[in-house]
């Protein structure tokens, strides 16, 4: 799988990924159909920066995370 190539599979790969990686309690909050290919290179930075963390995010950034989620989410 190539991330690099905006797509809708890429799209819902990137944010499941980062939801495993936040170890979130209820990601249903974050429905991968409410993120759209016009912010793919946001998430898509997003998800590199957590996987250069290892998974060593601290609340800070992973509130951080949320927010900027948050910002480019759209609601169907």
């Amino acid at each position: 799988m190539n991330l690099e190539t905006p797509c809708q599979e890429n799209l819902v790969h990137l944010i499941n990924e980062i939801k495993s990686h936040l170890k979130l309690v209820n990601t249903a909050l974050i429905d991968p159909q409410e993120f759209h290919l016009d912010d793919y290179e946001e998430i898509l930075a997003l998800y590199h920066m957590i996987r250069r963390k290892n998974d060593r995010l601290t609340m800070m950034e992973i509130e951080g995370v949320l927010e900027e989620l948050g910002r480019l989410r759209r609601p169907r």
